[in-house]
């Protein structure tokens, strides 16, 4: 539902108009119940947004594809000329822009059966929308779920996993959800954290590190009492597994702040890297992390003098230390 409307006030926006009547399939997204005659029982939210938009909702009949024009060769159109080669991005929202800069491009074509371009004819197509509302729709849908004893929740018949906090186990938070983003909140709706959307039907899992880290710098001692520990990458366990007692809690909160920092993904490369200088202590950590992610210029090599011995030649022989320390004055004779 969150796709449907996000792409029909995109449309809107875009031509910044309404067109009066709009045709629908029958999507369960909208339609719950086909009565007999044409009618159609739709969805409440579906509903508010026809009303808020003020445009009439017409429904194909089932089983009936010649109703749809030819919407499908245009699929198919769009297909091919947009989407072939199969694109690489970065940001599906900065690919969307590029698509629409297309279709821009494309409306200056002439059409297959007119004599006039696609976009002096949709010009006139304008002339009979209604304008955009002056108050914008809230878009995004509303839920309250209940939290497991990990602090973590369901969606999509429990097959996506959604981490919130330690803190909120076993409790009620509210879920505002939007095409891309599930963003948790408390219960005066302040948000904990949000999470990326997950689609598909598999099982998956958004995990957001950073409040159970933080929980867990607090009161080290429980770390391996809670099952937020069974849950960490083995890589983690192995490294916490070599740390002192009085060491936990500062690595913890260490991990904490450069998952806060850059992500969970490059606390947990840091970790890696100090399994394998075999260092346990939470300065170590600061000082890969520095050393792996810190903006710092490669500086070239020192150029040597003469008078500066050339080690990498130089034996176990020290004689040339000392003559060069007696010119120091370094050395008494």
């Amino acid at each position: 539902m969150e796709c449907l409307l996000e792409g029909l006030d995109a449309i809107f926006r875009h031509i910044g108009a309404v067109p009066n009547e709009l045709w629908f399939d029958n999507t369960r997204a909208i339609v719950t119940k086909v009565i007999r005659g044409g009618g159609r029982e739709t969805t409440e939210r579906f509903d508010r947004f026809r009303e808020h938009y003020r445009f009439h909702a017409v429904f194909t009949n089932p089983g009936e594809g010649h109703e749809k024009g030819n919407v499908e060769n245009k699929v198919g159109y769009q297909r091919r000329n947009f989407l072939v080669p199969i694109p690489h991005f970065l940001a599906l929202s900065d690919f969307n822009r590029q698509l629409l800069d297309m279709c821009e491009e494309d409306a200056d074509r002439e059409h297959y059966r007119h004599n006039e371009t696609i976009e002096e004819l949709f010009a006139e197509d304008l002339k009979h929308c209604h304008p955009l509302p002056e108050i914008e729709f809230d878009l995004s849908g509303k839920r309250t779920v209940t939290t497991n004893n990990w602090g973590k929740f369901y969606l999509n018949k429990g097959m996506h996993e959604y981490s919130v906090s330690p803190k909120y186990a076993n409790i009620s938070v509210n879920l505002k959800l939007t095409s891309s983003l599930v963003i948790v909140m408390d219960e005066n709706y302040r948000e904990i954290v949000r999470h990326r959307r997950l689609y598909g039907d598999t099982k998956q899992q958004s995990m957001d590190w950073l409040p159970y880290l933080k929980q867990l710098s607090i009161r080290p001692r429980a770390l391996k009492y809670s099952g937020i520990y069974d849950m960490m990458p083995s890589a983690m366990k192995q490294f916490l597994e070599s740390c002192s007692n009085t060491e936990t809690g500062k690595v913890l909160k260490v991990l904490a702040e450069l998952t806060d920092r850059t992500g969970f993904d490059s606390a947990l490369s840091t970790i890696n890297q100090a399994l394998y200088y075999g260092a346990s202590d939470a300065d170590s950590l600061r000082n890969l992390y520095r050393r792996i992610y810190a903006d710092v210029p490669e500086l070239p090599p020192m150029p040597l003098g003469p008078e500066i011995p050339n080690v990498g030649q130089m034996k176990t022989n020290l004689i040339t230390y000392d003559v060069f320390l007696r010119k120091g004055g370094a050395v008494s004779v």
